[in-house]
């Protein structure tokens, strides 16, 4: 009686080592959390680890499939949770050391800002999937058809559809990482000192600003649109709970790759601020902060 083969444990587990940051970075994108990405690569590593390396020609588009399907069942968890979630909702930020080229999972994704991941959640699941594989990690449209088992000449509608929904919510622009950094810094200043005169210089006319609580801590449930109203909003938080206030420590970070604001109270994660700039970069167009205490679990301090 032949024995049954027995896949190769040590060969599977340094394949998918090997293959993680991919992966990591494919699942995030399309699912913009980081305990949702980390199951999502728990069932990639299972569902790999049963089946084994043998036979398989191309391991990495192997494993990406399997991480994106196991992402497409995932969306709708994601997608129910969301509809109890309290107030706007915004992705789990990626936070690493400022340093440019320095370690870190924002590294992972630095194709893609925060404000990009909330245009990429008015996308539907394949639509999104087929812009995350295409449009941010270079997949040909025939391997993405593979990947998500769609028709090539289905895969390029989703493609179309998904980069004009895109592109007419966010222009493809990008800040220079200088003018970033100090838009960072003087809106932060005018912020935490309730300075309404300089807020009303930086914002942007039409500005939106988004706070993620989570129900747990203090937010606006919905979008706060235009200047003043935002003005109004933000030199509320500094006046109940600024940083003077609540002994918060100030720390600049980068955030999904772009440089942004960390706020430490204690030693621990309170929130994370990230601009959105006009073209021209002297005006702040979007705001994301997020208080939301289970989103800023993987935020670790630096020493300064």
């Amino acid at each position: 009686m032949s024995e049954i083969p027995v896949p190769d444990a040590e060969d599977a587990t340094g394949v998918f080592v090997e293959h993680r940051e991919l992966l990591f970075g494919v699942v995030y994108n399309m699912l913009g959390g980081i305990a949702d990405t980390e199951d999502v690569l728990q069932d990639t590593w299972l569902s790999w680890s049963r089946r084994g390396t043998g036979g398989i020609d191309n391991p990495r588009a192997y494993l990406v499939r399997i991480a994106v399907n196991h992402a497409l069942q995932r969306r709708a968890v994601v997608n129910r949770r969301r509809e109890t979630y309290v107030g706007p909702w915004l992705p789990e930020p990626l936070v690493t050391d400022e340093a440019p080229g320095a370690d870190g999972p924002a590294l992972r994704t630095e194709s893609v800002s925060l404000a990009m991941l909330v245009v990429l959640e008015s996308l539907s699941p394949l639509e999104r999937a087929v812009f995350v594989l295409h449009e941010v990690f270079g997949y040909a449209h025939t391997e993405v058809a593979e990947i998500i088992d769609r028709a090539p000449a289905a895969v390029r509608q989703l493609a179309h559809r998904a980069r004009a929904h895109v592109h007419a919510r966010r222009p493809l622009y990008e800040a220079h990482p200088r003018v970033r950094r100090e838009a960072t810094e003087r809106f932060v200043r005018a912020a935490v000192g309730g300075d309404i005169a300089e807020l009303m210089e930086i914002l942007a006319p039409d500005v939106t600003v988004w706070t993620d609580g989570g129900g747990m801590r203090k937010q606006a449930l919905r979008p706060v649109h235009g200047r003043e109203k935002a003005a109004r909003l933000l030199t509320g938080y500094a006046k109940r709970g600024g940083a003077q206030h609540l002994d918060l420590e100030l720390r600049y970070r980068r955030v999904n790759g772009d440089d942004a604001a960390v706020l430490f109270e204690q030693g621990s994660p309170y929130a994370v601020i990230v601009l959105d700039l006009t073209r021209e970069g002297d005006r702040v167009s979007g705001l994301f902060i997020v208080t939301n205490p289970d989103k800023l679990t993987h935020v670790q301090k630096e020493e300064a």
